[in-house]
C-alpha cells in the first residue's frame, strides 16, 4: 500500500469516476451512483454531519480523511469539502484501503 491511502483518487478522478464538491456529492449520493464518499476532517461541523447522515441514511461508505485542499489538490482542483467515488472497483479498493467492511460506514 503506499503512503497515502487518498492517492487512488487521481487515478478514479483520470478515468471520470469521482465528483467533487457538496452539490455533485450530495446529488451522486442521492442517485445511487456513489460507491464510496470521503469527506475532509476541515469540513465544517454541519457539512460532516450532514454528509455523513446521507451517506449513512443511503448505505453509502464513506470517511473523514485529509483536509479540503489536499482532496482537491489530488483531482486537480481547488479545496473541496467532499468527494465522491461513482465506480464500484475503485469504491471496493477504497474500502479495502481504508480497511473498512463490507457495508459498514466509519
Amino acid at each position: 500500500m503506499t503512503k497515502n491511502p487518498l492517492s487512488l483518487i487521481s487515478l478514479a478522478s483520470k478515468a471520470g469516476k469521482v465528483v467533487s464538491g457538496g452539490y455533485m456529492t450530495e446529488q451522486a449520493i442521492l442517485s445511487g451512483s456513489a460507491c464510496f464518499v470521503i469527506i475532509a476532517e476541515d469540513a465544517s461541523d454541519n457539512t460532516k454531519k450532514k454528509f455523513m447522515n446521507k451517506c449513512r441514511y443511503y448505505k453509502v461508505p464513506f470517511i473523514i480523511y485529509g483536509n479540503m485542499d489536499e482532496l482537491g489538490h489530488l483531482i486537480g482542483k481547488e479545496a473541496r469539502t467532499t468527494v465522491a467515488v461513482t465506480d464500484q472497483g475503485f469504491g471496493n479498493e477504497f474500502k479495502k484501503r481504508f480497511d473498512l467492511k463490507k457495508d459498514l460506514e466509519v
